[in-house]
């Protein structure tokens, strides 16, 4: 299965291939390009990787996720390439027999693909472009 694509991406679907009849919880995460960051105004973005490090960090975060969330299904999409403002960046869908391991696993999930897997953005905007750093622990609310 593959974790990235230069395509858009429709979150119903994968909301759809995540849940089982056994699943009572379903959450989904969606993160869309908007059009600012520190300040300044964004007109668009690109997302590069590192694409062979970046499908096996998200294939061990996935696994990772259903491990520690016993009964969840975890489904995960990023998009990479030029992206306009609005547009769905990357999405997260946790399906759970409960909405504890649902919600803990969704959340968990984002976290982890922020801090660790070889990802960069690039915003552009009136006064240039600027490559945005990773998120660190404490700050993943910044991101």
């Amino acid at each position: 299965m593959a974790f990235l694509t230069r395509e858009p991406i429709d979150p119903a679907s994968l909301l759809s291939s995540a849940r089982r009849d056994s699943d009572g919880g379903l959450t989904l995460f969606v993160g869309a390009v908007r059009d600012h960051h520190d300040g300044r105004r964004v007109d668009h973005l690109v997302y590069e990787a590192y694409e062979p490090m970046a499908e096996r960090e998200l294939g061990r975060i996935q696994v990772a996720l259903e491990d520690e969330y016993p009964g969840a299904r975890v489904v995960i999409r990023h998009r990479i390439g030029k992206l306009a403002i609005g547009e769905v960046a990357v999405v997260i869908v946790a399906a759970a027999p409960h909405r504890r391991e649902a919600f803990a696993a969704c959340r968990a999930g984002i976290e982890r693909i922020k801090a660790a897997v070889p990802i960069w953005k690039k915003e552009y905007g009136p006064e240039g472009d600027f490559w945005i750093e990773g998120c660190a622990a404490e700050h993943q609310e910044d991101c």
